[in-house]
């Protein structure tokens, strides 16, 4: 057994490592219906390290899928990407994010209606709130039409089920029947004139 004084230094390097790792990744929240779907959309993107699908914006505590889609907690379905900033940015984020919404309905994406599945970019920081409120002038520009999409706080993240998580790829079959018959493709070239696939490649 060492003694107490090495003991000391190797728990201190210890902190000093995890510290440094936490220092190399960042938090971005957005919500902006399925999350099945926002979740793939993020997982191969370079820089990503992890997405978590779950709820927030709510005010019940430690929500379940049932509560959370009887549209009475206050929650949206979101996700919580974790990245490392000096792979991908922010704003890059921020672009994938708006090409794979419809930034225009209130309360509601593509085939699926109510609070829990409106748009939102929940920030963490002051630098991601400027962010996203000036990509969200870029996008009415470009759109020529009034962003519904909330920008607020991030507020208590709560993960989602097990079975919710990596759903695309654990079960591609029902996520790629839901994905089509939700008409989320489709009504995405109509809104942004490219797929995401496309928009997601850019640079």
């Amino acid at each position: 057994m060492g003694s107490p004084r090495a003991l000391g230094v190797t728990a201190a390097a210890i902190f000093l490592v995890a510290g440094s790792l936490r220092a190399s990744t960042a938090k971005a929240t957005f919500a902006g219906g399925c999350f099945w779907c926002m979740e793939a959309e993020f997982e191969e993107l370079p820089g990503v390290v992890s997405v978590t699908s779950g709820y927030t914006g709510g005010s019940v505590k430690n929500p379940t899928y049932e509560q959370v889609s009887s549209g009475t907690t206050g929650h949206a379905e979101s996700v919580e990407v974790v990245f490392d900033p000096s792979k991908v940015t922010y704003e890059k984020l921020v672009d994938v994010y708006w090409t794979n919404i419809d930034p225009l309905t209130v309360n509601g994406q593509f085939c699926d209606r109510g609070e829990q599945y409106r748009t939102v970019i929940f920030f963490h920081d002051e630098e991601q709130r400027r962010i996203a409120e000036e990509s969200k002038k870029r996008v009415e520009a470009r759109l020529g039409a009034r962003v519904v999409t909330q920008i607020v706080p991030a507020s208590a993240f709560y993960p989602a089920e097990e079975h919710h998580q990596h759903f695309s790829k654990k079960n591609p079959l029902r996520y790629g029947q839901y994905r089509k018959g939700c008409g989320r493709d489709e009504l995405l070239q109509q809104i942004w004139g490219v797929t995401p696939v496309e928009e997601k490649a850019k640079p």
